[in-house]
């Protein structure tokens, strides 16, 4: 079966509308971030001065998406997504039952691995700086803490790919292509929460 040549009907004949989720700004700092991780993480030296700038970028990264939180339009506010245990064990259930609702945003689970990418990489800043001090430098507990918080990062990481992965396939809506183009491809229908 051929493609339809209207892209605004599916595969399966659905009319599809599309939704913008993530503005410009967002995707910009979503994708940066995965660079600068996979600088630092594969090709950076790990005691080289670019391993060390690589790191602020990415704390940088985090701090700006953290104020595009607070200023930023609706879809990227806190409020879009906000951090809740509960929340997120309900719609763990109703996975697990079989819903295929649609978040426009991140949806609960996702929200909570989103605060932890943060404070992750946040975390990882603050220590690598730390190793960089008088004060602490070649001080243990720092090295441990922030290989600690690296190794985190990649588990995280591989829990974040394998979780967009699944609701990609569970709702059958490509996360992929909407944090490359900012929008949501919803079929008509389509149970949105």
């Amino acid at each position: 079966m051929s493609a339809p040549s209207d892209p605004s009907v599916s595969h399966t004949g659905a009319r599809i509308r599309e939704v913008p989720v993530w503005d410009p700004l967002v995707r910009l700092i979503h994708w940066s971030l995965a660079l600068t991780i996979l600088l630092n993480g594969a090709i950076t030296e790990e005691e080289s001065k670019m391993h060390e700038w690589v790191g602020y970028v990415a704390l940088g990264l985090v701090g700006v998406r953290l104020l595009w939180a607070l200023i930023g339009p609706p879809q990227a506010r806190f409020s879009a997504f906000p951090p809740s245990p509960t929340q997120a064990l309900r719609h763990l259930r109703s996975v697990l039952s079989g819903d295929r609702a649609v978040h426009l945003s991140h949806n609960p689970l996702g929200a909570l691995m989103v605060y932890n990418l943060w404070l992750t990489v946040i975390a990882l800043g603050v220590t690598g700086y730390m190793m960089t001090t008088i004060r602490f430098f070649g001080i243990e507990w720092v090295e441990d803490a922030h290989e600690l918080a690296f190794n985190w990062l990649l588990l995280s990481i591989v829990l974040h790919i394998a979780g967009v992965a699944f609701d990609s396939w569970r709702t059958g809506i490509s996360l992929v292509r909407s944090i490359i183009n900012g929008r949501k491809r919803l079929p008509q229908g389509t149970k949105i929460e």
